[in-house]
């Protein structure tokens, strides 16, 4: 006899299976029957079961094969003719249960049959039913009024009857199903007739439809779906919403299981305001790796209707082929530079208002790697764009570990080729080669390392001399920058308390000194690839100020800085705080890119972090310049979180000295803040009433006064049914602050879905803001 299916139909039609074998392979005798120590409380022994849900890792593999214990008020056999349980039965195999007032094995057309009360029960399914019938020989069931309900998920049905022809075919007379619990009537899927072959991962349904409050609202008069984790060609779960700026939207996605390792999912979207778009997306799966196909084709924008069609395309592949290749691709481009701002769209990744247009492959062995790689991009501003398109790069890297003396060494290199659309920018091939040597020693509260490189670096620049900014520039040039880097820890900690309570505070002290030599670099263009990185109190102890190496910054200096943590008796960190301040030994170590000369010392950096008792949480980073009396920037962010309830407050700050001394376009700067950065952002999110819960967001720029986004979100959710009611303000242009007035982009929106479906997404907080939700601290527990 088979085994259990673990699908609805198939675990429904089991009950017709399992009960007749259980009698007919173990009979009792009236003597077992009214034994005492045999017999048990039905009641507490189906309270056990009823409703529990046991994981598959908890189940035998087989129960077919499981011992069967069978209990009964009363038990009477009939030679030939019939042996008939009544009273309270129950019969347990592993981890299935059934009850029953009365079960019957009828000779010799070896017919069984249960009545009264039928239950059934196997750890993820419960069914009760007025009867079920089973031929033992033929395999033939049928359960009459069966109700079932899912245990290890949301999900129950009813079905008139259920029946089973033999081993291979099953039907459900009039089934339904939904997700609502047990009285609530708002939705469910219903059919005449449900058919699934056995062990087939479909089912076809017959008369199917969907009613909301027992009002039917869709119908088909054939259906096809899995009932499995098997994939099947077939529409998936519509999508209505309503904003005021696309109108009324219906998406129908239809789901093409066109091979094991190939799938495609095509949607049309009809937007009242805007039109017709559809949307696909092919997935494959190769021995190369596995990747996507996305479109997006809009014909006919009926809100701009300065463009013929709209359209986006994105591929995006990832694998690796044998053991030692890597492949990386994200090619991604839009019919204009406005798409992304006019349009919803999930089409590839952006970048300082860039479309990237990225690929790699790379080479990974033992001691060494190499990596060939292309980035261009499709700029989303109009005008020629100023960034510099990687086409391509080689690198190539080499690791050698465990050299005499404990010596580390390691080389990297690449070779780039820099293209610009910008005639007032050069364009170049550089090589750059960096050996190392590195000497690290470590004990559990001492450490040091010490470092020795040399950077050389090789330009092949080409320009128009008769621009000024470019007239410094040379052709061919090279630079070779030594430098020595030193850098020692300690790790210190004692047993403390605060406010009666035990804890474990540490204190790290550690010390750099770094050394880079102050080299000739007024001949090479220094923004091919390389900005700024931020000082933060982390970003004190790098061995560079500059991302990339068109330019290197010269130093000379020794960086000192402390960190204390308080660890609870349970070792969860609750409080940190770390400072640091960069101390320059001579003027090499204080230039910038332009020669001028700084202070003798840097700004001093601070972080923190605070996390009491898991609901009240703190995160904060400040940078202060004591040369020029300046607090160059801030950023901070305080959230009370218990349950379902959070407060967040942030805000960040920067200087507009600051930004100057690190901004090469000052006019670029001016058109957008007149006095530096000054942001205050506030999200919340809390239960309303019962089933109804709030969330908004609000960002305001303080420096030019101005709201920069906002939103408001109201849910409305109930167990398989979930309503929301949303309001969205962003800033859309924020033009010239001096002349150009802001200009904003508004939304309404209302949206329905169904809880509890395959192929729909769980309900959760979404986060829709372009800001963004960042948690407000970083301790490490």
């Amino acid at each position: 006899m088979s085994s259990t299916s673990r699908s609805l139909l198939a675990t429904m039609i089991s009950l017709a299976l399992f009960g007749p074998s259980v009698a007919h392979a173990n009979p009792a005798t009236p003597e077992e029957i009214h034994d005492n120590s045999a017999a048990s409380d039905e009641t507490d022994e189906l309270a056990m079961v009823r409703g529990v849900c046991i994981a598959p890792k908890d189940m035998p593999a087989d129960p077919n094969n499981e011992p069967v214990k069978v209990t009964a008020d009363h038990a009477e056999a009939m030679n030939d003719k019939s042996v008939t349980y009544s009273g309270d039965v129950v019969v347990r195999q592993g981890n299935r249960t059934v009850a029953a007032d009365t079960a019957t094995l009828r000779q010799p057309e070896n017919i069984v049959t249960a009545e009264g009360n039928v239950y059934f029960h196997d750890g993820t399914i419960e069914i009760l039913s007025d009867r079920i019938q089973s031929n033992l020989d033929t395999e033939d069931s049928e359960l009459d009024n069966a109700v079932y309900n899912m245990t290890c998920e949301a999900g129950r049905g009813e079905a008139e009857r259920v029946i089973k022809n033999g081993i291979a075919y099953y039907r459900l007379k009039n089934g339904t199903y939904t997700t609502c619990p047990k009285g609530d009537q708002s939705w469910r899927f219903s059919a005449t007739s449900i058919e699934r072959e056995n062990d087939s991962p479909f089912a076809d349904l017959y008369n199917a439809r969907f009613e909301v409050a027992d009002v039917p609202v869709f119908y088909m008069p054939y259906l096809r779906v899995p009932v499995g984790k098997e994939r099947l060609t077939g529409f998936l779960y519509p999508s209505v919403s309503f904003g005021s700026r696309d109108g009324f939207e219906l998406e129908t996605p239809f789901y093409w299981n066109i091979a094991p390792n190939y799938d495609m999912t095509i949607t049309p979207k009809y937007m009242s305001n805007r039109g017709l778009q559809l949307n696909t997306e092919f997935r494959y799966l190769s021995t190369w790796g596995e990747g996507s196909l996305k479109g997006e084709y809009l014909g006919n924008d009926q809100k701009f209707e300065q463009y013929d069609s709209r359209w986006g395309f994105n591929w995006s592949h990832t694998g690796r082929y044998g053991p030692h290749w890597l492949f990386d691709v994200d090619y991604s481009k839009v019919s204009d530079a406005t798409y992304f701002s006019d349009i919803d769209s999930s089409i590839g990744e952006r970048e300082d208002n860039n479309l990237l247009q990225t690929a790699a492959v790379s080479y990974r062995d033992l001691n060494w790697d190499s990596t060939l790689r292309v980035r261009n991009f499709q700029p989303l501003t109009l005008g020629v764009s100023s960034n510099y398109r990687l086409m391509p790069q080689l690198e190539v890297n080499y690791y050698q570990t465990d050299l005499p003396y404990d010596l580390d060494f390691s080389l990297l290199s690449h070779i780039s080729r820099f293209e610009n659309d910008d005639p007032n920018k050069p364009e170049a091939d550089r090589v750059h080669l960096e050996p190392t040597l590195t000497l690290p020693y470590a004990t559990p509260w001492w450490s040091i390392t010490s470092e020795a490189k040399l950077m050389y670096t090789y330009y092949n620049q080409q320009f128009d001399p008769t621009v000024a900014e470019l007239s410094n520039l040379e052709e061919n040039v090279s630079r070779t920058v030594p430098s020595i880097r030193i850098h020692s820890g300690l790790y210190l900690e004692r047993d403390t308390s605060l406010w009666g309570e035990s804890y474990t505070q540490s204190l790290e002290p550690q010390i750099q000194y770094l050394y880079v030599k102050d080299v000739d670099q007024k001949g090479i263009y220094n923004a091919y690839d390389t900005t700024l990185m931020q000082t933060d109190f982390y970003g004190l102890f790098r061995d560079k100020r500059y991302s990339s190496v068109d330019f290197i910054a010269a130093a000379n200096q020794f960086t000192v800085g402390a960190t204390s943590r308080y660890f609870d008796s349970e070792f969860v960190e609750r409080f940190n705080v770390a400072i640091g301040q960069i101390f320059y030994l001579n003027d090499a170590g204080r230039n910038q890119v332009d020669g001028e000369s700084s202070p003798n010392y840097s700004a001093t950096a601070l972080e923190s972090d605070f996390n009491y008792d898991d609901w009240l949480f703190f995160h904060g980073g400040v940078q202060y310049d004591a040369n020029k009396s300046d607090l160059q920037f801030i950023n901070g962010a305080i959230e009370y979180r218990e349950g379902s309830v959070f407060n967040q407050l942030n805000y960040r700050y920067i200087s507009k000295e600051y930004l100057s001394e690190n901004l090469n376009d000052e006019n670029q700067l001016n058109s957008y803040t007149e006095d530096g950065i000054s942001q205050l952002g506030f999200s919340t999110g809390f239960p309303v009433h019962d089933n109804v819960s709030l969330r908004a967001d609000y960002y305001h720029d303080l420096t030019e006064n101005q709201m920069l986004e906002g939103q408001i979100t109201l849910n409305y959710r109930t167990a398989c049914w979930m309503i929301s009611l949303g309001y969205n303000k962003y800033l859309e242009t924020r033009g010239n602050v001096t002349t150009d007035p802001a200009k904003y982009e508004e939304n309404f929106s209302i949206s329905f879905s169904l809880l509890g479906l395959s192929g729909v997404a769980p309900f959760g907080s979404t986060d829709n803001t372009a800001i963004g939700y960042g948690r407000p601290f970083y301790l490490n527990n």
